[in-house]
């Protein structure tokens, strides 16, 4: 695993889609190639083979074409920078869609928001492959748009984040029996959210207009409101903040995308986890971010809030919390500690990044 002392932090600046990427990729240059073999070597894993990855890649580049254009560039710019092809960043940059074309079981992210005063406040444990830990930075990015900061991947243009305007964005992945690579990925939409949209609403507004065709949740919170926005084939839907707060697992709760799930990748896990979290709130809503933090814990025999990693496993079924994550909209921040709930609380030792001017 990563040096914790020596975990990446990227300051992307660009006066153009171009100029980011190119700022990107120029920092990653020498280690994106290797986080690309990576995830081919993962694709391959779950039976993805190399022609259904071109063909994806094929496919989005044409959905960008006609929707963002400005992304291509952007990507080009990584490519350009880091001395790799452009099909490759972008196989980075759609690896969610990529994989929703195989087929394993899968555990995944938990997310809550919480409004204490009038004051909300996000938190996540970011659980994935172990073998993908090196992989992983923080960043911020400056650039046309609006300021944003947060987690993401090697070559990929955002995961989760908060933005200067004080929108903050939690990422978990959804399954439907539909997805795959046949329209914008979600992890590109992600930047498209932070680095265009204010709030809450500009930020619904901007999904529904995009053209989806794989699935996720966006938790989404400003001053004003929280929401998760489950994105499928299906549709965009909303999910409201309820008694100050919104939960979030990996399976759909609105109805119409239930309808085909595919269960068969995270549940029952998904919905156990759900349950415990809703359990924990059910006393009151956590009134600090320690507090936050510890609705996230895992305690022996409950459902897996955090992964450890069963090594003897093979590539592909070794599950770790890599990341927890805490965003104050208000406060326009993302702490990022790298690693458990539990050794946040215990350590103390977070990342602290702001989008503020």
């Amino acid at each position: 695993m990563t040096d914790k002392t020596e975990r990446l932090h990227l300051e992307v600046t660009g006066a153009t889609p171009r100029e980011l990427g190119l700022s990107r990729g120029g920092a990653l240059r020498g280690t994106l190639a290797g986080a690309y073999a990576k995830y081919a070597e993962l694709f391959r894993v779950l039976g993805v083979g190399e022609e259904r990855e071109r063909e994806g890649v094929e496919r989005v580049i044409a959905a960008l074409a006609g929707w963002r254009p400005a992304l291509l560039e952007e990507l080009g710019g990584v490519a350009e920078g880091a001395g790799v092809e452009l099909s490759q960043v972008v196989a980075l940059n759609a690896r969610t869609e990529i994989i929703a074309l195989g087929g394993l079981a899968s555990s995944e992210c938990s997310t809550l928001t919480a409004r204490t005063g009038g004051h909300r406040y996000g938190a996540q444990t970011w659980d994935w492959h172990i073998e993908l830990d090196a992989f992983w930075h923080t960043h911020t990015v400056m650039g046309p748009g609006l300021r944003y900061a947060g987690l993401t991947e090697q070559g990929i243009l955002s995961k989760i984040g908060v933005n200067e305007a004080g929108l903050a964005l939690h990422f978990n992945i959804l399954g439907h029996r539909d997805d795959g690579p046949f329209g914008v990925p979600m992890h590109l939409l992600s930047s498209v959210v932070l680095s265009e949209c204010r709030a809450v609403d500009e930020a619904v507004e901007l999904i529904r207009s995009a053209p989806i065709a794989s699935s996720s949740a966006f938790t989404m919170l400003d001053s004003r409101r929280a929401v998760s926005v489950e994105m499928s084939p299906a549709g965009v839907f909303v999910i409201d903040e309820a008694d100050g707060s919104v939960q979030r697992t990996n399976h759909f709760q609105h109805e119409a995308p239930l309808a085909a799930q595919k269960t068969e990748v995270y549940e029952p896990d998904s919905s156990a986890r759900l349950e415990l979290l809703r359990a924990r709130l059910s006393g009151g809503l956590p009134d600090s971010a320690t507090a936050m933090v510890r609705v996230l814990l895992t305690e022996e025999g409950e459902p897996p809030l955090t992964c450890r990693a069963d090594m003897s496993k093979g590539y592909g079924e070794r599950w770790e919390t890599l990341a927890t994550i805490l965003t104050d909209p208000d406060a326009r921040t993302i702490r990022i500690f790298d690693g458990m709930p539990s050794s946040a609380i215990e350590a103390g030792a977070w990342r602290v990044l702001t989008a503020a001017g």
